[in-house]
């Protein structure tokens, strides 16, 4: 091997373990130390103080208060907002947000798949006295949701299992899940144009997912309702409609024209 191609190598990941980085301190939600950070993705703590040495001096992350622990820089907040001013799906989502939490008084959300995870995107809370709602940003294991269900129609069966990590059809009570059931249920999203269900994490709610299409054709989003369970079962048909009603114009905005 040349002593150009090991340098690549190196750097390839070195870029890698940076991303680790930062994307464990995203999941963590908290400041940490550089050490802390070492033991808990398993690396060497002389490659992470390298590299948290080098995104300190970019601001990609910053010291946070007088112990010695950093969390994501405001970099990352002023990169966050360029790309959500340029790409349409950010820039437009809320408009539909807002138009889905006013018809109904529900928390209205944009999720998508983020890795073989799910997340919210973004979100428009309700303007009830009660509101549900979720961390934007946050990691969900995709076969616990609604959006779950549509996301991954584009995968065979076969790509399915292979994409979801095993440990994530074990919801947070220990249960198992049916992979057969949950990719029949998959198949049938896919028919109907949306998933609604009682969700398999919080029995008090009621989820409500639509896909947004872009103009490939493929399902790039979800827009979602998350309500209490008996009014998500009163209103169905209702709030059900006011999805499908703003996915469609959502789609047609992105240049979907199915």
């Amino acid at each position: 091997m040349s002593d150009t191609t090991t340098a690549d190598t190196r750097r390839t990941r070195g870029l890698d373990r940076a991303f680790e980085i930062l994307d464990h301190l995203r999941q963590r939600r908290k400041p940490l130390k550089p050490n802390e950070i070492a033991k808990e993705i398993n690396a060497p703590r002389s490659s992470v103080y390298e590299l948290i040495n080098l995104l300190l001096r970019h601001g990609i992350v910053e010291y946070v208060g007088s112990s010695g622990q950093i969390f994501l820089g405001r970099k990352l907040y002023f990169l966050g907002t360029a790309y959500a001013e340029q790409v349409d799906l950010m820039r437009d989502c809320h408009d539909f947000l807002e138009r889905i939490a006013q018809e109904t008084r529900e928390t209205a959300q944009m999720c998508m798949l983020d890795g073989n995870k799910y997340t919210v995107a973004a979100m428009c809370e309700g303007i009830r006295a009660f509101r549900i709602s979720s961390n934007v940003g946050e990691s969900v294991p995709v076969p616990w949701t609604a959006s779950g269900r549509l996301l991954l129609q584009h995968l065979t069966d076969r790509e399915i299992i292979d994409f979801i990590p095993p440990e994530d059809f074990t919801l947070p009570n220990g249960t198992p899940m049916d992979t057969g059931q949950y990719i029949q249920e998959v198949r049938q999203a896919s028919s109907d144009g949306y998933f609604t269900f009682t969700s398999e994490v919080d029995t008090f709610t009621r989820c409500f997912a639509v896909p947004v299409y872009q103009a490939d054709r493929s399902c790039i989003a979800t827009l979602c309702l998350v309500a209490p369970k008996e009014d998500g079962i009163k209103n169905h048909t209702a709030y059900l409609a006011c999805l499908v009603d703003a996915a469609s114009d959502f789609s047609a905005r992105l240049g979907f024209s199915g």
